[in-house]
């Protein structure tokens, strides 16, 4: 295919992200009790957010707090409150994933966590994210029987790369960082690793040396997500410059796809060596979800609910009623959802017709036929047996605009950080 054509389609499809979330994720902040209609027979997908950081990486805009040892207790208190208060709606999870920030930074207060959880509700899978600091043989021991994935935030083995990014000062040299991880692979079910691909220094080579020391180590699991630019940074020359930026992108996603072309694809940028139900995007991998904690997002019945961001309103709101949710937005119009659904499920490999026709009430052919056209008339997909199926352009195009959605969440987060006072 004519490579204009491809860069264009980027702009076009990166266009319609930022289009579509403008148009849903405008957020509606509330003063009083709001909560969500849930179905008491279904099992949720539950996600729990643990913002505190020791450190503040420069590309990460997830919601975070300098970490204090007694404010962070106090915290886990209060989620494990929350947590109460979810099952008194009768609400129950089978999965549950840990985020942040670092949930490992206090690990007695998230292993006790954790078991209350598995007290109260049926969870039978967890998956919790942590920092290069935060892994241990001994202390990860406590965790058999509780976490099934460990993901660690690597980002990159390059010292070149770790050094502008102020990583290596925080969590080491590359060869610090592989002794490491070296040590805990294997403590629990499953190790992945996260890399980032497309830092404006990095070469081809350094990224096959990142990938094959990821492999060197033998997690079960490497993800390569994008490098997210921030629209906090929206230089005059962005936008001139994005179409060249991408074209480097295509290439080093190539790369990534051809040294990990023995491994199973879990989704668009997560690969494993062995186990094809490996997965590691919650909200691509569930229509609804609830969350908890502080800056959590959860979405059911076509909107999104945000809890307070404010760590004092946050404690305040959860002893006092039954969530701490300060914002949500309307119900996202049918098209819209459709997209977006569209998008997480052509990311995660490819889209069975008939069953999200039946999971959205829809015919995907007819509500969607614009978008079907585009995407054949560029060769990013082909339907065989029913499916929708990806092309490996088709694959990375899903990179570009699950990317988008990161980054229009990213605007959401910067509104929401104003109402932080405390």
């Amino acid at each position: 295919m004519n490579k204009s054509i491809q860069l264009l389609s980027f702009f076009a499809s990166s266009k319609l992200i930022q289009t579509s979330m403008n148009e849903c994720m405008k957020i509606k902040y509330i003063n009083k009790e709001i909560s969500y209609e849930f179905d008491k027979n279904k099992k949720y997908f539950l996600y729990i957010h643990i913002p505190f950081c020791e450190e503040f990486c420069s590309f990460c805009s997830f919601h975070k707090f300098k970490y204090n040892k007694n404010d962070c207790k106090r915290y886990f208190k209060n989620l494990r409150l929350e947590l109460l208060k979810m099952k008194e709606k009768s609400l129950d999870f089978d999965t549950l994933y840990i985020g942040g920030g670092t949930p490992l930074i206090d690990e007695v207060e998230l292993l006790n966590t954790i078991e209350y959880a598995k007290t109260l509700f049926n969870i039978n899978e967890i998956s919790c994210e942590t920092t290069p600091n935060h892994i241990n043989a001994d202390i990860l021991n406590n965790f058999k029987g509780l976490i099934n994935r460990l993901s660690i935030g690597v980002q990159t083995f390059d010292n070149k790369i770790l050094k502008s990014t102020a990583r290596y000062e925080k969590y080491g040299s590359s060869e610090q960082l592989q002794e490491k991880i070296s040590k805990v692979v294997g403590v629990l079910p499953i190790t992945s690793l996260d890399l980032i691909f497309n830092f404006p220094s990095q070469t081809k080579q350094m990224l096959i040396t990142d990938l094959n020391i990821a492999k060197n180590l033998n997690v079960e699991q490497i993800i390569t997500y994008p490098l997210m630019s921030s629209k906090l940074k929206n230089y005059p020359t962005l936008k001139k410059l994005k179409l060249l930026k991408n074209s480097k992108e295509f290439n080093l996603y190539s790369i990534i796809k051809e040294e990990l072309s023995n491994y199973i694809q879990n989704n668009a940028w997560a690969f494993s060596k062995n186990n094809i139900t490996l997965k590691d995007e919650y909200i691509a991998e569930n229509n609804e979800y609830i969350g908890i904690g502080s800056g959590a997002f959860s979405h059911i019945n076509k909107k999104l609910f945000v809890n307070a961001y404010d760590l004092n309103l946050y404690e305040k709101l959860i002893k006092k009623q039954s969530n701490t949710i300060i914002a949500y937005t309307e119900e996202f119009k049918m098209k819209k959802y459709l997209q977006y659904q569209f998008l997480v499920h052509l990311f995660n490999g490819y889209i069975h017709i008939d069953r999200f026709n039946k999971l959205f009430n829809t015919s995907v052919e007819k509500t969607l036929n614009f978008e079907l056209s585009m995407l054949k008339l560029i060769d990013a997909i082909y339907i065989k047996n029913r499916k929708i199926i990806p092309t490996s352009f088709g694959q990375y195009l899903s990179v570009i605009m699950m990317k988008e959605f990161y980054m229009g969440m990213d605007d959401i987060r910067t509104q929401l950080r104003k109402t932080i006072k405390s």
